[in-house]
């Protein structure tokens, strides 16, 4: 795993996802800004968790599949099912 890949482009994920941009949100009086909620990743030594999910091994595929999605360039596969409308 080349973390220093997977950090580089998380960064330019989290800039795409609009990082610091506000959207507006409808409310029955009116309208307000409201920031967009992260999307929290830790990287271990010996795996990651995402959101307040489960440690998930480097060893595990599924692991493996959401880091290589990462170092290609793209956001991790498996949160297409979470954000369907994209992130």
């Amino acid at each position: 795993i080349d973390f220093d890949l997977v950090l580089e482009n998380v960064k330019d994920l989290t800039a795409l996802a609009g990082e610091g941009i506000s959207q507006i949100q409808h409310t029955p009086g009116g309208a307000q800004l409201r920031q967009l909620n992260p999307l929290p990743l830790t990287l271990y030594q010996n795996g990651i968790v995402m959101f307040s999910g489960p440690f998930r091994p480097y060893e595990d595929p599924s692991t493996q599949q959401c880091l290589q999605d990462i170092m290609d360039g793209y956001f991790p596969s498996e949160l297409q099912v979470r954000y369907p409308d994209g992130i």
